[in-house]
């Protein structure tokens, strides 16, 4: 009996050390060896260093010179450590006067934007954290960026060309674009826009202490 019981607690302490303190201290060195900013979370920084998000979790972005995301049903909306969806139906009438409410908005604040609003910008993904849209999504926006940025639509464009990624492997998934990728990118090249009084900057830049959150 007790050899019996010695000879299991053997064996609980040797799986106990091989799978709950080697193997993941093994699969967490490869991957800081190999994949260090995927280890780390993707995470996003600022010509000054500093971190501004990551490129796994989309931010809120309202003003009218930064491109939007998807709408969020994480929390109070893009909450990184509240990831859901909405879990509401076709048939939700909260979801249909959600919606419509989305829609008028943003024809509101698109007036120069022909063709219906896209389906992307008044639907949340899944996780409610999506960062990216699809590029007819994003160009879709761009008359209402370059009016508040007083640039040409051509040029807007041309960035946005830019940062277009392909399918994974060349054959998974659809051609996509980080939206906060793109909004940084945006600061870069015609210059980050001033805070505005009471508001301050978008979340994710300027250096907001809490990236992701609106």
């Amino acid at each position: 009996m007790v050899s019996t019981l010695f000879t299991a607690l053997r064996a609980c302490v040797v799986t106990l050390v091989l799978t709950g303190v080697l193997y993941p201290l093994a699969v967490t060195g490869v991957a800081q060896l190999l994949f260090p900013g995927e280890a780390n979370g993707s995470l996003v920084k600022d010509e000054q260093g500093r971190v501004v998000g990551s490129g796994l979790i989309a931010q809120g972005f309202s003003r009218a010179g930064y491109f939007q995301p998807r709408p969020s049903a994480a929390g109070s909306g893009y909450d990184g450590t509240a990831s859901s969806g909405s879990n509401l139906g076709p048939t939700s009438q909260k979801l249909k006067d959600r919606v419509a409410a989305d829609v008028e908005r943003l024809r509101r604040e698109n007036p120069d934007t022909p063709g219906p609003v896209p389906v992307e910008l008044v639907t949340a993904s899944g996780s409610g954290l999506d960062p990216h849209l699809s590029p007819e999504s994003v160009r879709w926006q761009v008359p209402r960026v370059a009016k508040a940025r007083g640039v040409a639509p051509e040029r807007v464009l041309a960035l946005l060309d830019s940062h277009v990624e392909g399918r994974t492997l060349g054959v998974l998934g659809e051609p996509r674009v980080n939206v906060l990728l793109l909004n940084l990118a945006m600061d870069r090249q015609f210059g980050q826009l001033p805070a505005e009084p009471g508001r301050g900057t978008e979340p994710g830049i300027g250096g907001s202490p809490t990236p992701g959150r609106q």
